[in-house]
């Protein structure tokens, strides 16, 4: 399923051709909509300075045939990497509503700004922070950008990093597989935290947008959390708590691919017709599993494997740490599981599902190791810090 379930189905896009039907219905949830007031359109002087510096085709005359789509500094050239290397940077949140835009014309000055620096080495910056559903371009104009550029312009490309990727992203990139050839995706990157990007290029010489600078808000809502776990857990909240074995059972493997194929497409899923418990928590299960990386994150497996050596004082502090840095979707999806499992253990008596034996169905779904037999040690780990999760949510969680 490789996670294609994240999709957030909103209006058909009308796109008629390959890679696959999932292409064709997934949209992008709205989750940052309402988090953000409009960017400032000013910058300091320090910000100033600086685009006057990295000003190389981003700030036209306006009679520049591109003037219209430089003037949104979506699009922005700044300097140097570490290694030597030309920087583009990609600003999602500055692209104005679709409608608004000449998302073609987008295409065209990306290309001509990168026409520049393709010859020799280069790095492209994405701020993924931003894009909504105001202002996103549609799926069969991310696939024929992708097919405008060519080898000459892949060829040079030495790393592509994103940076606030959300799972919804990382899907799309799952979809994108049959376009991307392998070489180009081993350049892909993703960059959860500013920090990191001192690695790579000095963030001083970014002029990164306000909103990006002061992500880490927390929504209070669920709106970044994927459909398929709302709809699950919203079915087996009315029917599933008082069922013996819940999360244990199988389900009919035909109808978990009809299920997955339906949410592709863009179909309503109505679990309350299917009338079957079981395949909603299989369903759940299977696509908490199969996202491209771990709810918790790669970055974690070390410090969840090794959790045990935490002092038992210290393992709630610990734990709100670690999670006050998952990326914004991952924690609130992980927050959304937990706080719904809790509702399940509170029915053991009833569903024979107490926190341990919940801790073992869904620790290996939340955390895996990239090297398999590494995570086959690792389980019990695993399971155990799932159980402190469970046993401590409302202390993990709390505002």
């Amino acid at each position: 399923m490789s996670s294609d379930l994240l999709v957030d189905l909103n209006d058909d896009l009308g796109v008629d051709d390959p890679p696959s039907n999932a292409l064709n219905q997934l949209k992008l949830s709205p989750m940052g909509d309402k988090l953000w007031p409009p960017d400032d359109s000013s910058m300091s002087k320090s910000e100033t300075d600086i685009s006057k510096r990295l000003g190389e085709g981003s700030h036209l005359t306006w009679d520049h045939p591109y003037y219209d789509i430089a003037r949104h500094q979506i699009v922005e050239v700044a300097g140097d990497d570490n290694f030597g290397r030309k920087v583009i940077v990609f600003n999602a949140c500055r692209m104005p509503p679709h409608h608004e835009l000449d998302h073609h014309k987008l295409l065209m000055y990306l290309k001509a700004t990168l026409d520049q620096y393709v010859e020799s080495d280069y790095t492209l910056i994405y701020f993924h922070n931003g894009l909504t559903s105001e202002n996103k371009p549609s799926l069969s104009w991310l696939r024929d950008a992708y097919r405008e550029f060519d080898r000459k312009y892949k060829k040079n490309i030495k790393a592509l990093y994103i940076v606030h990727p959300t799972m919804f992203i990382k899907t799309l990139l799952i979809l994108f597989k049959p376009l991307i050839s392998f070489k180009f995706g081993r350049k892909i990157n993703y960059i959860n935290y500013l920090s990191e990007l001192e690695d790579i290029v000095k963030c001083e010489q970014l002029v990164i947008p306000t909103r990006v600078r002061e992500l880490r808000a927390r929504s209070s809502d669920n709106e970044a959390v994927p459909l398929v776990m709302r709809d699950t857990v919203a079915f087996l909240m009315e029917q599933g708590l008082e069922i013996e074995g819940i999360f244990r059972r199988s389900a009919n493997v035909t109808l978990v691919k009809d299920v997955q194929h339906r949410y592709n497409s863009g179909e309503e899923v109505s679990f309350s017709q299917m009338e079957d418990v079981h395949l909603a928590a299989v369903i759940l299960k299977t696509f908490i599993r199969e996202l491209p990386e771990p709810l918790l994150t790669y970055q974690f497996y070390n410090d969840i494997v090794n959790f045990h050596n935490v002092d038992s004082s210290s393992q709630v502090t610990a734990i709100r740490n670690m999670l006050a840095m998952l990326p914004e979707e991952n924690y609130a999806s992980l927050k959304f599981l937990i706080e719904f499992l809790v509702q399940v253990s509170a029915q053991s008596e009833i569903n024979k599902m107490n926190n341990a034996n919940l801790a073992v169905v869904f620790g290996p779904n939340l955390l895996w190791g990239q090297d398999a037999a590494m995570t086959l040690s690792a389980i019990g780990p695993i399971n155990n810090f799932t159980r402190t999760l469970l046993d401590q949510h409302y202390k993990v969680f709390s505002p």
